[in-house]
C-alpha cells in the first residue's frame, strides 16, 4: 500500500511541476531555482529525520548519494529546467517519457516482452497527448538538453540502488538534495546569478511549492519507491505526469477536452496497466505492493 501512495505522489505532484517551474523560471535562473529549491529541502529532510529518529546516511554512502544527487538534481534537474525556457511543455513531456526506456536499456533486469510493449505503448500515448500544435518549432539545443537529462537521471537512479544501502529515507534523499542544491549554488556565479528578473509574487509562491511538494513530498516518495518497485514498473509513473498536467488544465484552465486527448489518456493508461498488472508467480507476494 504505501508502495501505491509513492506511486500517486510521485504521478500527480510531478504532474502539476511543469507548470510550476515554468512560473518559477519568470525570475529565477534555471541553477537558482535548483539552489533555492534543494538546498531548502535538503535541510528539511535531514532535520525530519533527526525529528523522526532515522537511521543517519552511512558513511560508505555518502559519495554515492552525493553522486546520485548531482546527476538528479544538479545536472538533470537544472538542464529540464533551462530547457523549458525553450522548448513546448508537450515535447518535454513526451521527451522525459524516455526514462522507462533508458531503465530498460541500462538495468540490469531483464525486462518481458509485455513490459518493453507497456513501455513503448506509454511512450506512443504521451506523443498523442502531448503534440505541439502545427508549426510550433522546438529548439534543438533546449531538445538535446532534455534527453541528457532523462538519460543522467536513469543513470543516477540506478547507481544509488546498486551502491547506497542505507535504510534512513529522509537522511538519504536530504544528502541529495543537498549534494544538487550545493552544486547549483557553485554554478551560480557563471550562470547568472540567483535571479535573471525581478522576484515577482508569482514566481516566489511558485518555488515555494516545488520546494515542499515537488521536493521534499514528491522527492522522498521516489526514494521509497525505488527501494520496494524495479525500474521498470516504477518509471511508469511518467507517462501519467502529462496526464496529471491535461486534467489539471481541463478542470481549473477549463481548456477543452477533445478526441485527441481521450485517445492519449487511453493509450497511456493501458500501457500502465501493461507493466503495472501482475504476473501469474508461484513466488510469495511482496508486503511492498
Amino acid at each position: 500500500m504505501m508502495a501505491w501512495l509513492a506511486y500517486a505522489i510521485c504521478a500527480v505532484v510531478w504532474g502539476s511541476t511543469y507548470f510550476g517551474i515554468a512560473l518559477g523560471i519568470e525570475s529565477f535562473t534555471p541553477f537558482g531555482m535548483v539552489a533555492s529549491r534543494y538546498l531548502l529541502a535538503g535541510a528539511l529532510a535531514l532535520g525530519l529525520g533527526r525529528l523522526l529518529k532515522e537511521a543517519p546516511p552511512q558513511r560508505r554512502d555518502l559519495p554515492h548519494l552525493a553522486f546520485q544527487g548531482l546527476m538528479l538534481l544538479g545536472l538533470s534537474n537544472a538542464l529540464v529546467t533551462w530547457a523549458e525556457a525553450r522548448v513546448p511543455s508537450g515535447v518535454t513531456a513526451i521527451l522525459c517519457s524516455l526514462t522507462p526506456t533508458f531503465y530498460g536499456l541500462l538495468d540490469r533486469e531483464r525486462l518481458s516482452r509485455r513490459t518493453w510493449a507497456g513501455i513503448l505503448l506509454g511512450l506512443g500515448g504521451v506523443a498523442v497527448l502531448a503534440r505541439p500544435a502545427a508549426g510550433v518549432k522546438v529548439d534543438l539545443l533546449g531538445g538535446l538538453a532534455i534527453l541528457l537529462a532523462t538519460f543522467l537521471w536513469a543513470y543516477g537512479t540506478l547507481h544509488g540502488r546498486r551502491h547506497v544501502k542505507g535504510q534512513g529515507l529522509l537522511g538519504n534523499v536530504g544528502v541529495q538534495m543537498l549534494s544538487g542544491g550545493a552544486f547549483a549554488a557553485l554554478m551560480l556565479p557563471f550562470t547568472g546569478g540567483l535571479l535573471h528578473a525581478p522576484l515577482t509574487r508569482t514566481s516566489g509562491l511558485a518555488v515555494g511549492y516545488l520546494l515542499l511538494f515537488g521536493s521534499l513530498l514528491a522527492y522522498t516518495a521516489f526514494g521509497y519507491l525505488c527501494r520496494v518497485w524495479t525500474p521498470s514498473r516504477m518509471g511508469t509513473y511518467v507517462y501519467l505526469n502529462p496526464v496529471v498536467a491535461v486534467l489539471l488544465g481541463c478542470l481549473v484552465l477549463k481548456e477543452p477536452f477533445g478526441w485527441r486527448t481521450a485517445l492519449g489518456l487511453g493509450v497511456i493508461l493501458a500501457a500502465v496497466a501493461l507493466v503495472q498488472w501482475p504476473r501469474r508467480s508461484t513466488a510469495p507476494k511482496s508486503v511492498s505492493e
